[in-house]
């Protein structure tokens, strides 16, 4: 005769056992989640949506009436012209950059830009600059004296004269530097692994001509509304859309597409987003963009900093000289940046064993406690 008491405390008993165990099984989960989000890289790509409408500055139209985007309009009032004939750089660095931000011209040269020679390649790094009221011209030619990466063209350097600034550097590479392989348009906002960079350009597969890559664009929409500082006129750009080009916080070339952006860009009519303006020199010269190697390595935002992570990239975008300082000395510090990484996953394969031992240990005392009431 089977006891109805004692089967009814049994049965009481396993769910308060199932009970404890689901509790368990949660926290474990809700464990190995914060573990695995706290140590193992998450990618953010948070990258600036120009689809938005941020609140920014009118669009200036009458400056689109004087602009012009071909760049022998403008003449450099400080060239290191000679840098290129020392030695042929494998790698140019063009780093637009306010006339007065010497904080981030000197963490760059502190940081990404301090080696001229990088995995056996020469690379060169230099400021391009524009005309500011706010930069004193002698603090400046003393500061291209004591560092020699100085160039200043006679435009006027404000964020609607970016398109002019590129097109300045591209004048200046196919005019003082063309013998170099390849250059990158960097902006000085920008985490740069520079030994990442030179060995994906050292791949066998790379070509040396007609080459642009970084992080690509599709089917971008041209912003409509006046207040935006992305603001483009069907005036000056009619398509509702701009053609494939690679975000404008860092892209690589090879070496012989200025002088070909340079010519093309008199058939141009210009507007004030720089990037999506070599997008239309690469579709006016019938060239296609390429995705680099490994697309991950070319980001825009990261929420935080992971040294593991910091040394598989290309590019990053910053906050301040500050943060750069910061984060390449730690990258640069004694020991391999991933090994923790390695105690981390197994920290939380374990976490999972745990939990799947907990589950079969479930299943078996359920199916014991059914087994011994049904007998």
């Amino acid at each position: 005769m089977v006891d109805h008491g004692s089967l009814h405390h049994q049965k009481k008993a396993f769910f308060q056992q199932c009970f404890q165990f689901l509790i368990l099984f949660c926290l474990a989960l809700v464990l190995c989640y914060m573990l695995s989000s706290s140590f193992l890289s998450l990618k953010n790509f948070l990258e600036q949506n120009r689809s938005e409408e941020p609140p920014g500055q009118p669009g200036a139209t009458g400056w689109y009436q004087y602009h012009q985007a071909y760049p022998k309009n403008y003449h450099f009032v400080m060239d290191n012209a000679d840098i290129c004939t020392k030695k042929t750089p494998f790698l140019v660095l063009m780093v637009p950059v306010s006339p007065d931000d010497v904080a981030a011209r000197d963490a760059i040269r502190q940081t990404w830009g301090n080696n001229s020679l990088v995995q056996g390649e020469v690379v060169v790094t230099l400021f391009m600059l524009g005309l500011s009221h706010r930069a004193d011209a002698e603090t400046l030619k003393q500061e291209n004296l004591q560092h020699m990466d100085l160039i200043q063209s006679d435009f006027l350097d404000t964020y609607l004269n970016l398109t002019i600034k590129t097109m300045v550097i591209m004048d200046w590479l196919a005019t003082r530097c063309s013998e170099a392989a390849y250059a990158m348009k960097v902006d000085s906002d920008m985490f740069l692994n520079i030994d990442n960079l030179v060995i994906m350009l050292q791949k066998p597969g790379i070509p040396r001509e007609n080459y642009l890559t970084g992080m690509l664009m599709w089917n971008r929409p041209v912003i409509r509304w006046k207040f935006s500082k992305w603001y483009v006129s069907k005036a000056i750009f009619p398509e509702s859309t701009y053609p494939t080009y690679t975000l404008g916080m860092g892209y690589v070339f090879s070496n012989d597409l200025p002088k070909k952006y340079v010519e093309i860009s008199k058939s141009i009519k210009p507007f004030n987003i720089e990037d999506a303006y070599i997008g239309m020199c690469m579709k006016k010269l019938d060239l296609e963009l390429t995705s680099p190697p490994v697309p991950s390595q070319f980001q825009a935002y990261n929420s935080r900093y992971d040294r593991c992570e910091f040394s598989k990239v290309i590019t990053y975008i910053l906050d301040s000289p500050e943060q750069l300082l910061e984060y390449w000395t730690d990258l640069k510090k004694p020991g391999p940046p991933c090994t923790g990484h390695i105690f981390n996953y197994l920290f939380v394969i374990s976490c999972f064993i745990l939990v799947f031992t907990c589950l079969v240990f479930v299943i078996v005392r359920f199916s014991f406690v059914r087994y011994s009431g049904s007998s």
